[in-house]
């Protein structure tokens, strides 16, 4: 029998839990809460050893990157996804060097974060695990926030799984039709259609406002006013190559 996850919220909203929990519960998941309070929320991950931990980045007392730095080394320390109504790429940054598994932007959807939780419940069942996945998620998270990709639109969240799933089955991007785009639209409850319409359009978001030296940079002749931008196939094995690239170079 499946392990259930066992996920601690530090949220005092009722609203938030009246959408959140059961959504949480029903994909199979232990749900405790704790006040929306940083000091609080240790004491209960002490007493609670929790998979998961779900806190707000701005609290009271203590916030989210203070309760992660409480943890910095642990071997029983939780996953912990930090959440924020606000984000930049060097508050960004900052979350995820601190030891955050994911930074979620809101809004987000129930089902999304479900998805999330357990998929980040699933790759990061060891510490090892995770210091392989951080880093990697961090450059990913860079480079969207250096083009020009903003954090908010769901497309930046689509493309950085994309170049994720790229870097690491390098062969999906000959298949983004049939494999890759229903592999991240089954990560947030969509479809495929609506996964390769967000990438083009947060594509061309980054076109028109990102910084065209910056751009020229990763890629190179695609940018030229005769080509256009590039494909979204194009754009993530661009990215991907280079990820690659960077990681053989760096082993």
């Amino acid at each position: 029998m499946e392990k259930r996850i066992k996920v601690l919220i530090s949220e005092n909203g009722a609203d938030f839990m009246q959408e959140y929990v059961p959504v949480l519960e029903e994909a199979g998941m232990t749900v405790v809460c704790s006040e929306r309070d940083g000091r609080t929320l240790l004491g209960k991950i002490e007493s609670e050893h929790p998979d998961v931990v779900l806190a707000d980045l701005f609290m009271p007392r203590l916030d989210g990157i203070g309760v992660m730095k409480s943890f910095e080394g642990r071997k029983d320390a939780p996953l912990f996804v930090i959440l924020s109504n606000f984000t930049s790429p060097a508050l960004e940054r900052e979350v995820m060097s601190s030891g955050a598994a994911y930074f979620m932007v809101a809004p987000f959807e129930a089902k999304e974060l479900a998805g999330r939780i357990r998929r980040l419940a699933g790759a990061g069942a060891s510490a090892a695990a995770r210091g392989v996945e951080e880093p990697l998620e961090i450059q990913v998270t860079e480079i969207l926030h250096q083009i020009g990709v903003p954090a908010h639109i769901k497309g930046y969240h689509y493309l950085r799984d994309s170049i994720l799933m790229a870097v690491r089955t390098p062969e999906i991007i000959n298949a983004v039709t049939k494999q890759l785009y229903p592999s991240v639209a089954k990560e947030y409850d969509t479809t495929p259609s609506r996964v390769e319409r967000a990438i083009r359009h947060a594509i061309e978001v980054a076109w028109d406002r990102g910084d065209v030296d910056v751009l020229t940079g990763y890629f190179g002749y695609t940018i030229h006013n005769t080509r256009g931008k590039p494909t979204n196939s194009e754009f993530i094995a661009m990215i991907s190559d280079r990820l690659r690239l960077h990681m053989k170079s760096a082993g």
